[in-house]
């Protein structure tokens, strides 16, 4: 694993104040139900995300992390010591550890008009490609399809993730006309029965013609980075859109991806998208969310430091989302299964995203999610 050297809050104060040093605060130690509601009433522990009805959350310590240059260092305290520590920075970094300290603890808004009080939702995928690396040509029929999205849409998922372009390791693009034309007649489709789809595109026209065709969500592998125009798009009509982590693309992402630390070098991209977007406020963080790109331009290592820091993502104040569903990661921890064989892989992960508050899961295994996570729900809002 990346080798982070363990020093005292004190020092974490000083490292901070370094030339480009870049810092974020970790929740640790979540409690759920009872448990959550009463440690907070005792201070002994914050909300995590304003609670929620149905599971309510709160963290009784916190990681800070910090990095400057190559080299990471973290630091641990109680949560009720933070408001302490924070006050005792030098501004503008109290300013900073204070907006993450408030993005962590209040309530999300609802993104494109989700319902929001009982996360995370799940995403289903309608892959119309010939070549994805789970089920590719199963559904490249517009028919097939339209039944697919269907399909996972009467087995519990709030949304439809619809894309006709292989982002898998080492694929190639495909034409923007090919794109569209895979795509467009599904959209219309489904957004006639009344699904909220998504469109999974990195091509300003494509989101362009999938938004008239009745898409509401676009979700941009590339972060509204790949197409010049994509994010005025975005911008004029106040879509919601997903923004997603990758290092390279499709064809070089996993030739030799470098961080000093996965989930902070992740962290600091989503927040420079933001503000490059003009969301630096709240409002604006509720049209889009963050995806920490699992498996894009990441080794098993990144992916693993991503996964045990998922929780800081919810600092950028934006909804995340995660898509880890039947990916390469789990046959390196599950040597030899296939693709359609990483179902146990998938739920795992689905449940580490529902312990760290993440928004949307996008799966290609609906229904066994959707029990995963109301059996998961149950048990810890018992506390």
């Amino acid at each position: 694993m990346i080798p982070t050297e363990t020093i005292d809050p004190g020092a974490a104060a000083e490292r901070l104040a370094a030339p480009g040093a870049f810092g974020a605060l970790c929740p640790l130690a979540m409690l759920t139900g009872r448990a959550a509601t009463a440690a907070i009433a005792a201070g002994d522990a914050l909300p995590f995300l304003g609670g929620s009805p149905a599971m309510p959350l709160a963290f009784a310590r916190a990681k800070i992390l910090v990095r400057v240059g190559e080299a990471v260092a973290e630091a641990h305290l109680g949560a009720a010591g933070l408001a302490a520590w924070i006050a005792g920075l030098p501004a503008p970094l109290g300013q900073r550890f204070a907006a993450q300290r408030e993005r962590l603890t209040r309530l999300r808004p609802s993104f494109a008009g989700l319902p929001s009080e009982r996360w995370p939702l799940v995403m289903g995928i309608v892959n119309v490609t010939p070549d994805s690396f789970s089920d590719g040509g199963r559904f490249l029929d517009p028919a097939s399809a339209i039944a697919h999205g269907r399909a996972l849409r009467a087995a519990g998922a709030t949304l439809l993730d619809v894309g006709g372009e292989s982002t898998r390791p080492g694929a190639a693009p495909v034409p923007e006309a090919l794109e569209r034309d895979r795509v467009l007649p599904v959209i219309e489709a489904l957004a006639r029965d009344g699904a909220v789809v998504s469109v999974d595109t990195r091509r300003a026209s494509v989101m362009r013609a999938a938004l008239d065709a009745g898409a509401r969500i676009v979700n941009d592998v590339t972060g509204l980075t790949g197409d010049p125009a994509s994010a005025d798009l975005v911008r004029a009509r106040a879509v919601p859109t997903v923004l997603m982590h990758m290092q390279g693309t499709p064809r070089t992402m996993q030739a030799a991806p470098r961080y000093a630390h996965a989930a902070l070098d992740v962290l600091e991209w989503c927040e420079g998208r933001l503000t490059a977007l003009g969301a630096a406020d709240a409002p604006a963080q509720a049209r889009f969310a963050v995806d920490p790109g699992i498996g894009f331009g990441k080794t098993l290592e990144h992916n693993l430091v991503l996964f045990a820091h998922l929780a800081m993502l919810h600092a950028t104040g934006a909804p995340v989302l995660l898509g880890a569903s039947r990916k390469s990661f789990i046959a390196n921890l599950a040597p030899d299964a296939p693709a359609d064989g990483r179902l146990p892989g998938s739920l795992a992960a689905v449940l580490a995203a529902l312990l760290a508050g993440v928004q949307i899961v996008r799966v290609h295994d609906v229904a066994e999610t959707v029990q995963a996570l109301d059996v998961a729900r149950a048990i810890l809002a018992a506390g």
